[in-house]
């Protein structure tokens, strides 16, 4: 069995590729830190397209429950291992910096960056012993052109491109591929507060984005055609320039 993980599985951007990659033949661990009855609905949805798939509820800024939770996991499983990887679990504190509260800043970084490496660190053995795995980081457009009122969403997603990067140029020799993909306005929870026809005059395609057409990326990214891409950040934005 092949196996995926995917953190903030259960909703908007997380659930279609949850769904892509399930159709792709990968048994999927949907990761999710509270909304139980979301998570189930996307495995339900998994399920209802001839997929198979299994709830894997942990907290990605908490290390202590991701050693616990996935690596019991990872040592229960040993007919196999997570051959592909997508960090996609991340919250948003907005707020100016001179108003931004340290916890603001301490959640959005723990949930958006260092689960990057609490949960990567731990599934990359297996990847790089059996010479063959994909990682897709979900970045942002924030974290590349930076945007006022989201210092500290712009510094986590930042942080996970340059450690793309880095991490590419570590394991490519070892046949493990590591790309971000960088959404702009999708239709999410994440965006719902947001008034498209305020903003779509300044996207190219004239219209937010679909959780799907991210997920064809990404898709894309974890099989086997992408073989020669690695270390690369993808935008899906309709055109905006970045």
């Amino acid at each position: 069995m092949k196996y995926a993980l995917v953190t903030g599985g259960s909703r908007g951007i997380g659930r279609a590729i949850c769904i892509s990659l399930a159709e792709m033949g990968y048994h999927i661990l949907i990761n999710y830190k509270s909304k139980n009855k979301e998570a189930h609905n996307t495995l339900e949805l998994i399920k209802e397209n001839n997929g198979s798939g299994e709830l894997l509820k942990f907290d990605v800024a908490d290390q202590v429950d991701i050693e616990k939770t996935l690596g019991s996991w990872i040592n229960n499983n040993k007919d196999g291992y997570i051959e592909v990887l997508i960090n996609n679990a991340g919250i948003r504190k907005d707020n100016l910096m001179i108003w931004m509260e340290k916890t603001e800043w301490n959640e959005v970084l723990n949930t958006n960056l260092n689960s990057f490496f609490y949960v990567t660190r731990l599934v990359l053995k297996d990847m790089l012993v059996n010479k063959y795995g994909r990682i897709v980081n979900i970045v942002s457009l924030s974290g590349i052109t930076g945007l006022p009122g989201q210092t500290n969403y712009s510094a986590a997603k930042a942080g996970i491109i340059g450690a793309t990067k880095a991490l590419a140029r570590e394991i490519g020799k070892k046949k493990v591929t590591v790309n971000a993909v960088a959404p702009g306005f999708i239709k999410t929870d994440m965006t719902k507060e947001l008034n498209e026809n305020e903003h779509k005059s300044q996207i190219p395609l004239a219209r937010f984005g679909e959780p799907e057409e991210v997920a064809h990326i990404v898709a894309f990214l974890a099989s086997e055609k992408a073989s020669y891409i690695t270390g690369q950040v993808i935008s899906i934005n309709g055109g905006l320039s970045t």
